[in-house]
C-alpha cells in the first residue's frame, strides 16, 4: 500500500506534466498550419 502514495502523485505530475506542454505547444502555434506541412512533402524542388 506504500507504494501507491508513492506512484499515483507521480501519475498525476506525468499527466499534469503532458498536459501543460500540450497547451504550450498550442499557444506557441505548433499546430497552426497542418495543412500546409503535408502539403510541403509533395512539392518536388530541385536541389541547389
Amino acid at each position: 500500500m506504500t507504494i501507491l502514495g508513492f506512484m499515483i502523485p507521480l501519475s498525476l505530475a506525468m499527466g499534469l506534466f503532458g498536459l501543460g506542454t500540450f497547451f504550450w505547444t498550442m499557444r506557441s502555434g505548433q499546430y497552426e498550419d497542418m495543412d500546409g506541412a503535408a502539403n510541403r512533402i509533395l512539392i518536388d524542388e530541385d536541389p541547389l
